[in-house]
Order: C-alpha cells, then sequence, then structure tokens
C-alpha cells in the first residue's frame, strides 16, 4: 500500500470552502495537465493525500484510501450526471449537440464527430447521451478544477476535508521518489521554504516513514 501526494492549488481550496464542502472526500481527478496532474501510476489500495501550501505552511487536506481506478468520464457521469469536459475514452462516445447548433453529434476520442450512430468506428461499444443525463446529487470535490480529466481514483473511507498542517521543522524529514534509492526530501526555495512548484506537477510517492507521519494526521478515523 503506497501513499502518495497531490496538489490542491488556491483555487480549488477557495472553491471548496465556497461550497462549504468538507468531505468526506470520495475521489481525487488527475487529468493530462500538471495542474491537476496524472494519477494513471496510482491503483487500488493505495493512499493519497491531496495537500495544499496555506502561507508557506504544508497543509494536509484529505486522506483516501483508494478502492477503485477507472476512467474519470466513467466516474463523473455515473456520479454527477455531467462529462466536465473529461477526456472521452477510445471504446467510447458522446452524443451531444454542439454550441450553437441544434443538430445532435456523436464525439469520440481522437476528436472526430459523427452525424448519425451507425457511422461509429467499430471500436465504439457504449455511448453516453448527454442530452438526456440528469444531474446527479454529489460533492464540489468530485468536480474536476481543471479540464481533460482522465482518471478517478475514488473510496468510500476518505477522511474529511480540513487543513492538517505539517510542522515546519518536519518537512526536511519527509521523503519523496519513486524507489527507496531516489527519495529525496522536498525541494526548497533559497529561503527554505516550500513554494507550489515544491509540490506541484505529477503525484508524489512518499516514504514509508513519511506516509506514518502522515497517517498520524488521521488516527482518529482510519479503520483501514
Amino acid at each position: 500500500m503506497a501513499g502518495y501526494i497531490v496538489y490542491w492549488p488556491k483555487e480549488q481550496i477557495a472553491k471548496l470552502k465556497k461550497a462549504k464542502d468538507t468531505g468526506p472526500i470520495r475521489v481525487v481527478l488527475g487529468s493530462i495537465h500538471t495542474k491537476m496532474p496524472s494519477i494513471a501510476k496510482i491503483k487500488a489500495g493505495d493512499v493519497i493525500y491531496p495537500v495544499t501550501l496555506e502561507k508557506g505552511t504544508l497543509s494536509i487536506m484529505a486522506r483516501l484510501p483508494v478502492e477503485k481506478v477507472e476512467s474519470a468520464f466513467d466516474y463523473l457521469l455515473r456520479e454527477t450526471g455531467e462529462r466536465w469536459a473529461a477526456l472521452i475514452p477510445k471504446d467510447a462516445a458522446c452524443e451531444e449537440i454542439p454550441y450553437r447548433n441544434g443538430a445532435p453529434i456523436f464525439r469520440v476520442a481522437n476528436g472526430n464527430c459523427f452525424d448519425h450512430f451507425d457511422e461509429l468506428p467499430p471500436e465504439i461499444n457504449k455511448v453516453a447521451y448527454l442530452a438526456k443525463r440528469t444531474p446527479v446529487p454529489h460533492l464540489c470535490h468530485q468536480e474536476p478544477f481543471n479540464c481533460c480529466s482522465e482518471t478517478a481514483a475514488s473510496g468510500s473511507n476518505g477522511s474529511s476535508i480540513q487543513p492538517r498542517p505539517i510542522p515546519k521543522e518536519m518537512i526536511p524529514t519527509l521523503l519523496f521518489g519513486p524507489s527507496k534509492s531516489k527519495q529525496k526530501p522536498l525541494k526548497l526555495n533559497a529561503k527554505g521554504e516550500l513554494t507550489t512548484l515544491s509540490l506541484s506537477g505529477f503525484a508524489r510517492k512518499m516514504s514509508e516513514e513519511t506516509k506514518k507521519v502522515f497517517d498520524s494526521l488521521f488516527e482518529d478515523t482510519i479503520s483501514n
């Protein structure tokens, strides 16, 4: 069971506060863009910890034990009733009405569009009829905060969403890297402070010792 951090930018935190979304956290979404980085390497059994910076302080926002990893397209349609500009899988198509055009089209993964169902490529085995869908009640964090969502990692035992600050003196002891031999502390600026670049861009795998530190902030809620 590996632990990973993903960075939530200040605009995402502000959005959650405005919506009064305190969880429990149900999903972490990843995209093809670094603002909402890929989580494609994360698998069921891993644990994701969204983090943010608040006035230079590293805060752990939540803990999500991952039970299922699937396409963001499938997750969002099922759990929110909307596509939210998620990438369309290669085996799927969307029936949608283009902006300023009253005729529906079928859009597929490579960006191509077809006017009729019987024109769809043979690899398409599911079609989402967006115009016929109704919204599904959901929490704010279940909506992607960036376009081109690709992957959704979800679970039913997530924690509440709230800042859990890490003391600054502990930051140099936290280690991250794809393997034990490559684990290093987070990069600091010339003032010895964490920056957005220290945390953003990709999902960072943590050492076992670092995971224990993170889990200590959730001792009252960890059940697995």
